[in-house]
């Protein structure tokens, strides 16, 4: 039988404030607190598998299904991209760039000399908010709608109509070439909309990431023959780097499908899902309901999963940072986030604690195929979850 491991990453389910939140002004952030108590959350297959066993989360059953654990980021930041890479074995020292005043005005003129177009707006703004400020203005001009937020990104709204999609695709590959350091933004992002004012934000989003600046698990894998099949934006957060085959989602529920298919497909490898409607969809909008709605249905498929995973599959459920709704903020939030693995060769009830970096997991991924863990960063727990025999 062949070797899986599904890693599923919940976008932004954070579970506490990390010690270091104060630097982020992330103080009293619980994303899962902020949730859990909302009458549309109703996640009785997490809570069996030990959700709420782990440590600070409070409210246990007496005999989890999973093991479990609590991740404390490593990296200077609590952005997509650097969670996903600590995930995956890269530390990062330093914080990418982030630009709360806007991004400097040469910059911005190269740009617009470069695709040809004025750019408007320019400063940190709230994706929804900016194509109803910004919008007209743009309909009526061409004018590109570039703005950015607390993280490293470099984001371009453009009317669907106005700008064509493979249009404002290539405006974001002019951007990111333009994006090295000192301006080496993490994310350069396609926002675009349609329809008629106020506007609405389609789901042909496109993510062009910086590309990850060491191995990953994704590549030790890869050398090492294994399948890296990559399922939502995996593909665009480490820049197609160590991945064998993309497959793209446009929601939870479609991510979900799509995981659920594979587990019925033969490959031999890992396969690495992000489900990104909590932070984009209800995160960012401090939406707890429609959050709390997500990961309802969410529990819906884990139960379904589970249920059909076969002798040698794993599955590892995580996050990549927070995004607590109930906060004034509408940025991501410096939290621990949760770990529950899973499957028949794992051992239940394991608590294995406060780890001290996400990339424990890369680690643990790495020894339960085999694979030498080279120069990633990160401590393998795979040992104290095995099941003996």
């Amino acid at each position: 039988m062949a070797k899986r491991l599904f890693l599923i990453v919940l976008d932004s389910f954070g579970v506490g404030e990390l010690p270091d939140a104060h630097l982020w002004h992330d103080e009293g952030s619980n994303t899962l607190g902020a949730i859990r108590n909302h009458p549309d959350f109703c996640c009785p297959e997490l809570r069996r598998m030990g959700l709420f066993n782990i440590e600070g989360v409070g409210g246990g059953v007496e005999r989890p299904k999973a093991s479990f654990a609590r991740m404390r980021e490593r990296s200077m930041g609590k952005d997509t991209t650097i969670g996903h890479w600590e995930i995956a074995g890269i530390i990062s020292p330093e914080p990418l760039p982030t630009y709360p005043e806007g991004f400097p005005e040469p910059l911005i003129r190269e740009f617009e000399a470069k695709t040809g177009r004025k750019v408007i707006c320019n400063r940190p703004y709230s994706g929804t908010e900016v194509i109803k400020d910004y919008g007209r203005e743009h309909v009526e001009t061409g004018a590109l709608i570039v703005y950015t937020s607390a993280d490293s990104v470099f984001q371009i709204a453009a009317h669907e109509d106005v700008v064509p999609l493979e249009t404002l695709y290539r405006y974001c590959e002019i951007a990111r070439a333009m994006l090295v350091p000192p301006h080496n933004v993490g994310r350069v992002i396609a926002r675009p909309f349609t329809g008629e004012y106020p506007y609405v934000r389609t789901a042909n989003r496109h993510d062009f990431s910086l590309t990850p600046p060491a191995d990953t698990m994704l590549d030790l894998l890869m050398r090492a023959g294994y399948a890296t099949l990559s399922v939502g934006k995996i593909y665009d957060i480490f820049a197609g780097k160590g991945i064998t085959e993309s497959r793209r989602s446009s929601s939870n529920t479609q991510g979900m499908e799509i995981t659920m298919d594979l587990l019925h497909e033969e490959f031999s490898g890992l396969c690495f899902v992000n489900l990104v409607d909590f932070d984009m969809k209800y995160g960012h909008r401090n939406d707890i309901a429609g959050y709390a709605r997500a990961a309802t249905e969410f529990d819906g498929f884990l139960k379904e999963f589970a249920a059909a995973m076969g002798d040698d599959d794993v599955l590892l459920i995580t996050a990549d940072h927070g995004c607590d709704p109930a906060t004034p903020s509408t940025d991501h939030s410096r939290e621990y986030t949760p770990m529950l693995i899973y499957g028949k060769g794992v051992e239940s009830g394991v608590d294995l604690g406060t780890r001290s970096s996400f990339a424990d997991i890369s680690a643990t991924v790495l020894e339960y195929f085999g694979v030498d863990r080279e120069k990633t960063a990160g401590e393998s727990f795979w040992k104290a979850v095995k099941k003996n025999g």
